[in-house]
């Protein structure tokens, strides 16, 4: 077993135009003023780190690394949610999703793709840079407009589907190998890694490949009414990050699981900060120990009532609060006894 590390938190929702959220100095030292240990860098966010120069320049990057640990903090993980989602997006989408593109790419899918591909490409290798061995993002999706069909999906549909995101993804996916650092999917809602059947199926098509990992957010398997505790004791060899982020699911007569495009405050299923939802944290914490999980414990803050700055204040001592130390030794050790061959041989019959 092994001590989770933590807590760290994703900056991704805490960014803005004000102080001390529109700058890496500003933002590092705020949280390290809440007791943080650790940052996740969104990459799309470019006033925390160049990216492309990142993936170039060993140098650049320990120049970073060298101001990050300067406030007392480390990064944990770079995440490009936003770029991988655009690796794999249905035309259905292309608009919408075009605001995850810089300018020059929008109104052409194939360039926005070849772009998203280089980005994530580059993240290996700033990972590297950086001396990180996880990164996360999103799978996208070719598949989500026919996830609850009607008319019937087409037999063969599925299958195609995934054939087309592992191709997208292999050559990615070999490209971290050769960098060292598992790229960790986050199922979620939207993806065509929802869940933990089309992960199996995605692994199938990419030939069960080492670096396709998870990163583990029990929030969105609340909203989709999974088992989140049994998703660890299932796909435990393959978490590698983990998103400390709390949800509840309040069914009614009127609406469930869909939310009738409700705004998320009314919705069934909902975002909460840590402790006012109902995801069970200190299960979570054991079950994680209890496996050898030794990766960051991060918040993502993302809550329809509590603000992010009341959410982040009390996120650092939560996470805190649920981190095992894990033992060294059994708690009947005093009761035990030294190696003897000779008892344990008298105890199994065995002397004769």
């Amino acid at each position: 077993m092994k001590t989770i590390k933590g807590p760290a938190v994703f900056l991704a929702q805490f960014m803005g135009d004000e102080e001390p959220f529109n700058s890496l100095d500003s933002i590092c030292d705020w949280v390290a003023s809440l007791g943080y240990k650790g940052i996740q860098i969104p990459t799309w966010e470019s006033r925390l780190i160049d990216l492309e120069l990142a993936g170039q320049s060993k140098d650049y990057c320990d120049e970073l690394k060298g101001k990050v640990n300067s406030y007392g903090l480390e990064i944990t993980e770079l995440s490009t949610h936003l770029q991988g989602q655009l690796v794999a997006v249905n035309p259905a989408y292309d608009q919408m999703f075009d605001f995850f593109a810089p300018d020059a790419y929008k109104n052409n899918p194939k360039a926005r793709q070849e772009w998203a591909v280089q980005q994530v490409m580059s993240a290996g290798k700033a990972s590297q840079h950086l001396g990180l061995n996880a990164h996360a993002t999103f799978s996208g999706a070719l598949l989500w407009h026919t996830v609850y069909p009607w008319p019937q999906r087409p037999d063969g549909l599925v299958d195609e589907g995934f054939n087309e995101l592992a191709r997208r993804w292999t050559p990615i996916l070999n490209h971290f190998d050769e960098c060292g650092v598992n790229l960790c999917y986050e199922v979620h809602a939207g993806e065509d890694l929802h869940d933990g059947v089309s992960y199996e199926r995605f692994l199938d098509k990419v030939n069960q490949h080492p670096r396709a990992c998870l990163l583990y957010d029990p929030s969105h398997y609340v909203l989709q009414q999974m088992d989140y505790l049994e998703f660890i004791d299932h796909y435990q060899e393959r978490i590698r990050m983990f998103h400390v982020k709390d949800a509840e699911f309040n069914p009614s007569g009127r609406s469930g699981v869909y939310g009738g495009y409700q705004d998320w405050v009314d919705r069934p299923g909902r975002f909460r900060s840590l402790g006012d939802g109902e995801v069970d944290f200190g299960s979570i914490f054991s079950k994680l120990s209890q496996y050898g999980y030794d990766g960051w414990a991060v918040l993502e803050w993302e809550c329809c009532i509590k603000s992010p700055e009341q959410g982040a204040l009390e996120g650092a001592p939560f996470i805190q609060s649920h981190i095992i130390e894990v033992t060294q030794k059994a708690f009947d050790d005093f009761a035990g006894g030294t190696l003897d061959e000779n008892l344990i041989n008298k105890i199994l019959g065995l002397d004769k």
